[in-house]
């Protein structure tokens, strides 16, 4: 089922202000928060208010949504993604309604909103670039990535420590981490504290290191990652793909892979956002006459009508054949480019021909200056 448009759903328009959005929703939300509004289909509108919301209201979400459409945010979002740095705490402020409670509804636990929300460790983000061509940008695609990454030991889960034992508390530091040296100088006693020698700052001490990680917790791995590339897709997009990158030992998540899309140099079309350009030659007599044939498309062929006394470089627009608009529904234009190609080699008849067209031109003032 095609969704329909965040700004149709607010019912605001796209140069909309944060401002405007956040009002638009409020009044929204009010009217169909499942609390207050027991009709059928005030849970499900209440939903597609507050995702519109989160997507709009927030300024990274709402520049991918305006650029790749549903494609763009669904490629890079879950739905917890997209609701979990949206903060609703002072939209409900008042009214009795607590968002979290809502929230627990769709996804079976409490959201964990914040006004700031609490910085969490995370893993580096990994970047992969990959090449397509124009056909594949049309159709759009599935392919899978063999991404290099740091992530956690299969054998130890991170522990660093051979299964069935753990890490030891360091009994040099105390399990601080850090050593303190004392030393009586002329001036008295003196106090150095460091890195504890022995633990290196863990405060724990492997005695039985896992056999596949050495102890270090995590192994470098290359795994292979699905990725739907969006039909319609540009070049330089980013793809972001949540919770695929680095996963070191010591951090609480992963970090993302971000894919940036580079196009490969077409032989015969030229794409401008959604519109496609292309040359196609002709002859003088189909120029002069007017003429009707095939044109290559990325869809297959449409036909192209020409009228007589077409000059070179007049330039046709087929409407509909070019790339799908990805930020919305439909379709860019085509734009054929007519060239008139000149004959370099003429037998005695076609010369005859042409000189008697020469003497028809002048005779009606017609010569080309």
């Amino acid at each position: 089922m095609e969704k329909k448009d965040y700004y149709d759903i607010l019912g605001v328009d796209h140069s909309a202000t944060k401002d405007d959005i956040k009002k638009a929703y409020r009044q929204l939300a009010l009217k169909y928060h499942p609390d207050k509004n027991k009709e059928k289909g005030a849970e499900e509108k209440f939903k597609q208010i507050s995702e519109a919301y989160a997507v709009l209201y927030d300024e990274e979400k709402r520049k991918m949504y305006d650029e790749y459409g549903h494609a763009g945010i669904d490629q890079q979002y879950t739905k917890e993604d997209i609701f979990r740095t949206t903060d609703f705490g002072d939209i409900f402020q008042g009214t009795g309604f607590d968002f979290n409670d809502i929230f627990e509804q769709f996804f079976g636990r409490r959201s964990g909103f914040t006004s700031q929300p609490r910085a969490q460790q995370r893993g580096s983000d990994i970047r992969y670039d990959i090449e397509i061509n124009l056909e594949d940008a049309y159709r759009g695609m599935e392919t899978e990535l063999d991404v290099p990454r740091t992530e956690l030991c299969d054998t130890c889960r991170g522990s660093g420590a051979r299964p069935g034992s753990s890490p030891k508390r360091c009994a040099t530091c105390g399990g601080t981490g850090q050593q303190q040296v004392s030393r009586r100088t002329a001036f008295g006693m003196f106090t150095q504290i460091g890195v504890c020698s022995k633990c290196h700052g863990q405060g724990t001490f492997i005695e039985d290191p896992c056999p596949s990680c050495r102890g270090r917790g995590s192994i470098q791995k290359t795994r292979k990652i699905e990725l739907r590339i969006p039909r319609g897709i540009d070049d330089g997009a980013h793809l972001r793909l949540a919770g695929q990158g680095e996963h070191p030992t010591g951090v609480s998540q992963s970090g993302d892979l971000y894919v940036v899309v580079h196009m490969k140099k077409h032989p015969v079309f030229e794409r401008r956002g959604a519109d496609l350009y292309r040359k196609v030659t002709i002859s003088f007599p189909q120029a002069a006459l007017g003429a009707s044939f095939s044109v290559e498309t990325l869809h297959g062929t449409e036909r192209l009508k020409i009228p007589e006394g077409t000059e070179s470089g007049t330039l046709f627009k087929i409407k509909g054949s070019g790339m799908p608009k990805i930020q919305r529904s439909g379709y860019g234009d085509l734009y054929v480019l007519v060239q008139l190609q000149t004959p370099k080699r003429l037998n005695k008849r076609a010369k005859l021909l042409l000189e008697e067209l020469q003497r028809e031109l002048e005779d009606n003032n017609e010569t080309y200056k």
